[in-house]
């Protein structure tokens, strides 16, 4: 009997150690809106929109105020899955930096990566090497075909939707109901792939199409919204009830997690890929267009590196870990998604990849610990068009850096620099560029150092034969098209 009882015990012994592994591996959510801005949301301060479901997972857990990512969609996510700065991986937008008309142009610029590189071991890779089950579905910008498609890329399972609202399609193909909303169809997918893995810990990435252009909602959601009026600066009821669905999605994902007792242990964790769509008034001159919802009290919105257009809303739960109903004013950013989510699931960093951002633990755990980082940068050596006026850019070649409480931008085309102190101005009102120099030259310098480390691909300056070929060339129209029918990135 003894020797009986013994073998019994030896039998069990790996059962109970995976399961004791199980629970001190978290499963990981990370939901990704699409264009949503830092005030979209209720918890944000919109009086507006209404998200119900966001507010109160924030009220479960942790608001980081000053969580940034880059200007557009396609260099956020190569952040985010290769824990490195745009520099290292090439991709800074999606197709071309070449925007717009040659001839309002004053500098070449370097090629555009779109497919994530193929030598990177991405996130979801390096979350599965620590024993968990990975999954995708929505959004991906770094490579549709094989070998870059996510399926190829550490994702177990791997559902990549194209952009559009209404008559989906999919890679690989999926019957998608074409009167399904795209953002539930999604979320069908994400609750169904919890109750498959409920059982072992695992890493689910659901970076939704919503809110993005074409602006187009659900007609019962969007007749509900046009019976409301406006309020401050927000206003489109279409838009409104795009949030209104993104919300629902949240909502569901809270509801299954739940209903299934994982909640305790999953850590969930919203945000949005850029600023919101709007803002443009204030950094095109020649511009009385609002966009489709506004950043304000931040200046510019997608597609600038002023703060609106880099700062987004960001919310995490970890029930017992992180502290519920908090916020902090520490600076944090999308590279730092990378060794943050590591940390968590207890895997180590991908042997010779350099991984630029810290975790972020400490601050899940204690809002008001400091990181110890020196700075936090952003390279764009190109153009993108205008949203708001048929000629202009949101933005030309420009770098920024953010250290302390200041924040510089430098524009390559003419050496000019903006230099602000975002703890007094938030909403870069106030250049101080000219009255502190020495600041502002300090930070020139150390953005400048960075690009060397990192190997940045610098534009460079049109000869003036070079541009007046490009006054004689015909146009395109481009510029022009993109005004009208704004959004490909």
């Amino acid at each position: 009997m003894p020797r009986l009882l013994l073998a019994a015990c030896l039998l069990l012994a790996p059962v109970l150690t995976a399961a004791e592994a199980n629970r001190r591996s978290p499963n990981i959510i990370y939901i990704l809106a699409d264009d949503l801005g830092w005030t979209d949301l209720g918890c944000q301060g919109s009086r507006y929109y209404e998200t119900p479901n966001l507010d109160r997972l924030a009220s479960q857990g942790l608001r980081l105020q000053r969580y940034y990512n880059s200007q557009n969609c396609a260099p956020t996510r190569a952040v985010l899955m290769s824990g490195q700065y745009a520099p290292r991986t090439g991709m800074y937008t999606v197709n071309t930096l070449e925007r717009g008309e040659p001839a309002a142009r004053r500098m070449h610029v370097p090629a555009n990566t779109t497919q994530m590189p193929l030598d990177r071991v991405l996130l979801p890779a390096a979350i599965r090497s620590a024993g968990y089950v990975t999954g995708m579905f929505g959004k991906w910008h770094l490579g549709t075909a094989r070998p870059y498609h996510p399926s190829d890329r550490g994702f177990d399972e791997a559902l990549v939707s194209d952009g559009r609202h209404f008559k989906a399609t999919t890679v690989p193909p999926v019957e998608v109901p074409p009167d399904q909303y795209l953002a539930d169809f999604l979320t069908d997918r994400a609750v169904d792939f919890i109750g498959r893995h409920r059982d072992r810990p695992f890493f689910l990435y659901l970076p939704h199409f919503a809110v993005h252009t074409p602006i187009q909602a659900k007609p019962e959601l969007v007749a509900r919204w046009e019976q409301r009026p406006p309020a401050g600066r927000h206003w489109h009821p279409t838009y409104a009830a795009m949030i209104q669905s993104v919300d629902e999605s949240v909502g569901r994902i809270m509801a299954r997690l739940e209903e299934l007792g994982l909640a305790r242990d999953t850590v969930l964790i919203f945000s949005s890929d850029n600023g919101g769509l709007g803002g443009y008034d204030r950094t095109e001159p020649a511009s009385e267009k609002r966009g489709f919802t506004d950043n304000w009290p931040l200046r510019g919105g997608k597609g600038t590196l002023y703060e609106g257009g880099l700062r987004v809303p960001f919310i995490v739960r970890w029930p017992g870990v992180v502290p519920a109903g908090t916020t902090s004013d520490q600076p944090a950013a999308h590279i730092d998604l990378y060794p943050t989510l590591l940390d968590v699931a207890g895997g180590r960093p991908p042997a010779g990849q350099v991984l630029d951002g810290v975790s972020l633990l400490p601050l899940w755990r204690n809002p008001t610990a400091d990181l110890g980082r020196p700075a936090i940068y952003w390279h764009f050596p190109g153009y993108l068009e205008s949203y708001v006026h048929p000629s202009g850019w949101r933005t030309g070649p420009v770098g920024a850096i953010h250290a302390g409480t200041h924040k510089l931008l430098e524009y390559f085309e003419t050496g000019r620099v903006e230099l602000y102190d975002l703890a007094r101005d938030p909403g870069e009102t106030q250049d101080l560029a000219a009255t502190e120099p020495a600041r502002a030259a300090a930070l020139r310098g150390q953005l400048a150092a960075w690009r060397t480390s990192v190997g940045a691909a610098m534009p460079r300056l049109k000869t003036p034969a070079e541009q007046a070929a490009d006054q004689g060339a015909p146009r395109t129209g481009k510029a022009r098209k993109a005004a009208v029918v704004p959004d490909q990135d």
